[in-house]
């Protein structure tokens, strides 16, 4: 949602791409002395968009105890998502993000980013077969290896 202070896409990042000779598109231009600039790459939102997409969730019905309310963790004019609970986090991931990302989001970061929660939402099911965790652990490299191709490598923390 690029927002500030929170956003993994910033001047170290790009300046990071252009180290790494990855992504020409997305490098930093000088502008002049210290001062850079560099195009919105595809994952990000206009402002517009980010109210569109806020605007859906704040709208978005379901069925009593299936979540909590999320539109009142939800800022539209702000364009801003904050204070969900747990398990509100979890059905969003699972089941609101494919549905809002498809007219706001670019088709290659909409299919990765369902991929990546179609796997979530599979591991998270109730039963799991053996079959299914052969499956899953097949398409989860090629899910992450689009992710990789879209985000910048500083929106991956390794994690031990």
């Amino acid at each position: 949602m690029n927002l500030e202070g929170k956003t993994k896409d910033s001047i170290k990042s790009r300046f990071d791409l252009e180290c790494m000779g990855i992504r020409p598109g997305l490098h930093a231009t000088m502008v002049e002395e210290g001062k850079y600039t560099f195009l919105h790459a595809c994952y990000t939102m206009s402002s517009k968009k980010k109210r569109a997409f806020c605007q859906f969730l704040v709208d978005l019905k379901v069925p009593d105890g299936y979540s909590s309310n999320v539109s009142r963790c939800i800022d539209v004019q702000d364009g801003k998502i904050s204070g969900m609970k747990c398990h509100d986090s979890h059905v969003f991931l699972h089941r609101y993000l494919p549905l809002v990302i498809c007219g706001v989001l670019r088709k290659e970061v909409c299919e990765a980013l369902i991929e990546f929660s179609f796997f979530f939402r599979e591991l998270c099911s109730k039963t799991l077969s053996l079959e299914n965790l052969d499956f899953l652990q097949r398409t989860i490299v090629l899910t992450l290896c689009k992710l990789e191709k879209i985000f910048p490598p500083s929106f991956f923390d390794i994690m031990f």
